[in-house]
């Protein structure tokens, strides 16, 4: 491990932080769905086309998961939280994550985290609940239960993916997984959300954003992290993004 690797796989996190802002403050409103779907297909296509390699015939099964996991059904509940909870609530409730993938290498790797990752995961949420929590806040129970989901999801992504690691390019493992997680949120789109109205510039442009940075890049670094770090490291550098989100709603 070293501290090249750790600074570029911290770069994801700090990214997905802003997914909250963009979401309430760029796009057009009640549509998670496809937020989602914009986000992860156009940048899993251009990934495959440019890496041209397959899964192995024997890794469809995994990377399909992962792709659920860590692409599909995450991001569909993280913008379901991003739209029904302010910023700062959607991203203490996210901060668990870190905790669970620790959990998950501690219960089924028998390797337990070090004390001092969990208890700065533990400061680092309490720390983001005091700044931003108070007795009026809106607690929507169907953001909540998204919030708490797709933590869940994610933390079950990112330690399957450090556990199987399939033996594939990391840029055509991201691009896989983004292109079946988007092919995954159609259906959900196409039920769910109403058309999408005549986008603006600005609409365009933070689509684009969530796509080419927020997920192509992001999930690039991620991914190349997992198969560099540890899961205490990675999932440690996790809380970077509901540090982010805070950081930007007190701003």
């Amino acid at each position: 491990m070293s501290w090249g690797d750790v600074l570029l796989t911290a770069f994801a996190p700090a990214i997905w932080g802003s997914t909250y802002i963009v979401a309430t403050e760029l796009l057009p409103p009640d549509r998670p769905f496809t937020a989602a779907l914009l986000r992860a297909l156009p940048a899993g296509l251009l990934l495959v086309l440019f890496s041209r390699r397959l899964p192995a015939r024997g890794e469809w099964g995994r990377v399909l998961v992962l792709s659920a996991l860590n692409i599909g059904f995450f991001q569909a509940l993280l913008f379901v939280a991003a739209y029904r909870l302010p910023g700062g609530l959607a991203a203490v409730v996210g901060a668990i994550q870190p905790l669970l993938v620790m959990g998950l290498a501690w219960s089924l790797d028998h390797r337990r985290p070090p004390q001092l990752a969990v208890g700065a995961a533990v400061l680092g949420i309490a720390g983001m609940a005091a700044l931003l929590l108070s007795p009026g806040s809106a607690w929507d129970a169907v953001g909540i239960a998204a919030a708490l989901t797709g933590a869940a999801l994610m933390a079950a992504g990112t330690y399957l993916t450090r556990r199987w690691q399939p033996r594939m390019p990391v840029l055509a493992l991201t691009g896989w997984q983004l292109l079946l997680g988007g092919l995954i949120l159609l259906p959900m789109t196409w039920a769910f959300d109403p058309p999408p109205p005549v986008l603006t510039g600005m609409q365009v442009g933070a689509y684009a954003y969530l796509s080419i940075v927020g997920a192509l890049v992001a999930y690039a670094l991620w991914f190349r992290g997992i198969a560099r770090l540890s899961p205490v490291a990675v999932s440690s550098l996790g809380l970077l993004s509901p540090l982010t989100a805070v950081v930007q709603e007190v701003g």
